[in-house]
C-alpha cells in the first residue's frame, strides 16, 4: 500500500487499511497515532512515539496483509483463515528525524525501528507487496531498500538531485516509481533508471499505479500529483519509449490531499478514482484509459459535507475508500483527533452532491478522562482560602481606618464570603518601587501574549479586539515576541483578514504586523509554503501602495494651493488695517508740554538758520572764506544767546 503522498505537504497523514478498510490511522498534530476501528467507530489503539514531538510523524503505509500461517491458534485456523488474511498488521511511521517506525496492531506496541538510514527527515514510504521489503525516500535524495527480517539496510542508491518526496512500488513488485520534481521508474534487479518523465514544476506528492499489466505492452499506466497543483497526470510507460509528457489529466478543485483507487486489469476495465483534495471535497473519476486524451477530464461526481446549523459551515473530508459497489464509498471526515466513520451511498449520477450531518465538536475521549481526574474539594466553615499573590502586587485585607494595623486571628471569627475576598485583592502597582513596576510590566506582557494565543484558538473575536486596541509599541513588540512559533501564522491570517476592512482597524494592525516581522523574520523564511500564506497579504498592500504615490503628488499640490490661498487673505487683511490711534494718554500739565514744544521748536529753527548760512558759504568766493570765518563765532553765539534767552522765558512760565 502506497504512503498517501501527503507527507511532503503540511497536511496530515491518514489512510486507510488495505483490502477490508478495517482501520483507519491517523497521525494527529500532536505527534500521537491513532488507529480506529471503521466498524464499531471506536479508538482501537493509541501509540505514542519516545520523539513524537521533537521527530513528528510525516507519513504512513500500511503493510501487505498477513497470511493464514501466522495465525496463532492451529486447530482453528481453517475457520479463521479468512479473517486473518484480511487482516492488517504492520504499519510503517516515517519520522522527520530520518527514522522508521515499524508499528504492529497485533502486539499493540512497536515492532522494530530503522535507522542509520538517512540523514534528513523521511517524506516517504512504500512496502513490496510480496516481500518482507520496505522503501524510503529522503530529504538526502537517497532511497533505501530495507529488510524487515534483519531490521537493517539492504541497500541504498541516490535518486535525484532534490529530495525524494513520493514512492510507489508496481504490483508486480519488480518496478519502482520515485519522485522530487521529475519522475523516474527503477529496475528493482539492476536498481537502475528504466524511464524518465518530465514530471511537475513543483514537488510531487502523489505516485500510484493505475493499471497491473506489464510495461512491454503499452498498457502500463500510473497517475501523479504535485504541491499547488489542481491536476491529477496520467503516464503511460510505451515500449518505443516516447512517454515524457502526460496522456491524461483529470482536474481537481484543489491541491490533492488523498488517493485511493481501482486499478484496471484489461482494457475493457474502467479505472476508478477517490481524490480527497485540501479544500475538503471529494471528487470521483471514472475513466478507460486507452491512449492519449487531450482535453482534461472533469469529475464524475463531487461530494461535499455541512453541518445542520442555521448558517452551515463546511466539514472536511479527510479520506475516502471505495468499496466494491461502484456506489459505495467509505467516508472519513471531522477532525484529526476524533475523525468520524461513515459509509454512505453515492449516486455518481449526480454532479454534485452536499451531504448534511451533525458533528460534535467536543472532543469525548478527552473529556472523559479529565472528569475522572478532577477532584472538587470539600469546604467547611472553619477551613480558610489563603489568596496567592503576584510579585509587585498589593493585596491588602480590610481591617481599621488607618490601614496600618494587620487583620488579629481572635477577631476573624466569620469567613468572609467571596465577593468579600475579592473585593479586598487590590491588583495596584506600588509607584515606589522601580524593580517592582518592571516585573507587573512583564508580567502584564505576560498575560496579554497568553490572552493572544487564547483569542486565536477559540477565535474570540471580543478578546482579540481588546488586544488590538493596544496602542503601545513596547507592549506589542514585548507581546509579539514571548508568542509562541505556532501562534504566528495564525495571527498573521488573522491580521490579514482584520486589514481588508476599515481602514482605522487597518492603522493598528499594521503595528502588529511590523512587530511580527522584525520578530520572526527568520521563522518566516523558514516556511516552505511562505509564498501562498502571505500572497493574498503582499497582493492586499501592493493594491493599497499602488495609489499613494499618485496621492501624495495630490496632497502637495492642494498644500501648495491652500497656502497661496492663504497668503492672499492675510495680504488682504493687513492692508485693510485702521492706522488711527486706538489710545492717546495725556499728562496732567498740558501748558508745560506745550511750552516745551515751542522751545523744541524755536531750537530745531535756530539749526536750520546755521544750515542755510552754511549752505551760502559754500556758494561764494575764496576771497571772502576768512570774512566768513570771522564771522562764523558770532553766528555761533547768537543761537545760544537765543536759547539762553528761550529758557528764560520758560522758567517765567513755570513759576507763573
Amino acid at each position: 500500500m502506497a504512503a498517501d503522498g501527503g507527507s511532503f505537504s503540511v497536511q496530515l497523514p491518514c489512510v486507510f487499511s488495505p483490502k477490508s478498510r478495517q482501520y483507519l490511522s491517523v497521525c494527529a498534530q500532536d505527534g500521537r497515532l491513532r488507529i480506529w476501528n471503521t466498524d464499531s467507530k471506536t479508538l482501537q489503539q493509541e501509540y505514542v512515539p519516545s520523539a513524537h514531538l521533537s521527530a513528528t510523524c510525516t507519513c504512513i503505509a500500511w503493510g501487505p496483509c498477513r497470511t493464514a500461517k501466522e495465525g496463532p491458534q492451529r486447530k482453528k485456523r481453517k475457520s479463521e483463515a479468512v479473517q486473518v488474511e484480511e487482516k492488517a498488521d504492520l504499519l510503517a511511521m516515517g519520522t522527520a528525524a530520518g527514522t522508521v517506525l515499524i508499528y504492529s496492531t497485533a502486539k499493540g506496541d512497536l515492532h522494530c525501528t530503522l535507522d542509520g538510514g538517512h540523514s534528513g527527515g523521511v517524506n516517504c514510504v512504500d512496502w513490496h507487496p510480496q516481500d518482507s521489503l520496505l522503501y524510503s525516500g529522503s530529504d538526502d535524495t537517497n532511497i533505501v531498500e530495507w529488510d524487515l527480517q534483519t531490521g537493517k539496510t539492504r541497500s541504498k542508491w541516490k535518486a535525484d538531485r532534490a529530495a525524494v518526496t513520493s514512492l510507489c512500488l508496481s504490483p508486480d513488485g519488480k518496478l519502482l516509481l520515485s519522485a522530487g520534481q521529475t519522475i523516474k521508474m527503477w529496475d528493482l534487479d539492476t536498481k537502475e533508471v528504466y524511464r524518465k518523465f518530465t514530471g511537475h514544476s513543483t514537488a510531487v506528492t502523489t505516485l500510484r499505479f493505475a493499471t497491473t499489466r506489464p510495461p512491454d505492452s503499452n498498457g502500463l499506466y500510473f497517475l501523479s500529483g504535485a504541491a499547488h497543483d489542481r491536476l491529477l497526470s496520467v503516464w503511460q510507460v510505451r515500449e518505443d519509449g516516447k512517454d515524457k509528457n502526460s496522456v491524461v489529466s483529470f482536474t481537481l478543485s484543489d491541491e490533492p490531499q488523498h488517493i485511493d483507487l481501482v486499478a484496471s486489469n484489461s482494457k475493457e476495465e474502467a479505472v476508478r478514482l477517490a481524490v480527497v483534495c485540501k479544500d475538503g471535497q471529494l471528487h470521483l473519476f471514472e475513466h478507460f484509459l486507452n491512449g492519449p486524451c487531450k482535453k482534461p477530464l472533469s469529475p464524475s461526481c463531487t461530494v461535499q459535507m455541512s453541518d445542520t446549523k442555521e448558517s452551515p459551515m463546511p466539514i472536511p473530508l479527510l479520506a475516502a475508500a471505495l468499496g466494491p459497489d461502484p456506489q459505495s464509498v467509505l467516508l472519513a471526515y471531522g477532525n484529526h483527533l476524533q475523525p468520524v466513520m461513515e459509509r454512505v451511498e453515492i449516486n455518481t449520477a449526480e454532479r454534485h452532491i452536499c451531504l448534511t450531518r451533525d458533528v460534535h465538536t467536543n472532543l469525548s475521549l478527552t473529556m472523559e478522562t479529565t472528569v475522572t481526574k478532577v477532584k472538587t474539594p470539600l469546604v467547611n466553615a472553619k477551613s480558610r482560602v489563603l489568596v496567592p499573590g503576584l510579585p509587585g502586587h498589593q493585596a491588602p485585607v480590610k481591617g481599621p481606618p488607618q490601614g496600618s494595623e494587620k487583620r488579629k486571628k481572635d477577631s476573624d471569627t466569620k469567613e468572609i464570603s467571596l465577593a468579600e475576598r475579592l473585593g479586598e485583592i487590590d491588583l495596584s502597582v506600588a509607584s515606589s518601587e522601580k524593580g517592582a513596576q518592571k516585573v507587573t510590566a512583564s508580567l502584564q506582557t505576560d498575560n496579554v501574549a497568553v490572552l493572544l494565543v487564547q483569542g486565536l484558538e477559540s477565535n474570540d473575536n471580543t478578546l482579540l479586539n481588546k488586544i488590538f486596541q493596544n496602542r503601545k509599541e513596547a507592549v506589542i513588540k514585548k507581546t509579539i515576541a514571548r508568542l509562541p512559533l505556532a501562534a504566528i501564522i495564525p495571527l498573521l491570517e488573522e491580521i490579514t483578514n482584520r486589514l481588508q476592512g476599515h481602514p482605522y482597524t487597518a492603522i493598528l494592525m499594521v503595528r502588529w504586523l511590523k512587530a511580527i516581522l522584525m520578530h520572526h523574520t527568520s521563522y518566516l523564511a523558514s516556511l516552505p509554503d511562505l509564498v501562498t500564506r502571505l500572497g493574498v497579504l503582499y497582493h492586499m498592500i501592493e493594491s493599497r501602495v499602488k495609489m499613494f504615490h499618485k496621492l501624495a503628488k495630490l496632497q502637495g499640490k492642494l498644500h501648495l494651493l491652500m497656502t497661496q490661498v492663504a497668503t492672499n487673505d492675510s495680504s488682504n487683511s493687513i492692508s485693510d488695517l485702521d492706522h488711527t490711534a486706538k489710545l492717546v494718554y495725556e499728562d496732567e500739565s498740558s501748558e508745560e508740554e506745550a511750552s516745551g514744544d515751542e522751545g523744541l521748536l524755536e531750537e530745531d529753527s535756530d539749526h536750520w538758520e546755521e544750515e542755510e548760512m552754511e549752505e551760502d558759504g559754500e556758494g561764494n568766493a575764496d576771497e571772502e572764506k576768512s570774512d566768513e570765518e570771522e564771522e562764523d563765532p558770532d553766528s555761533r553765539t547768537a543761537p545760544k544767546a537765543n536759547g539762553e534767552e528761550d529758557m528764560e522765558h520758560e522758567n517765567e512760565s513755570e513759576e507763573e
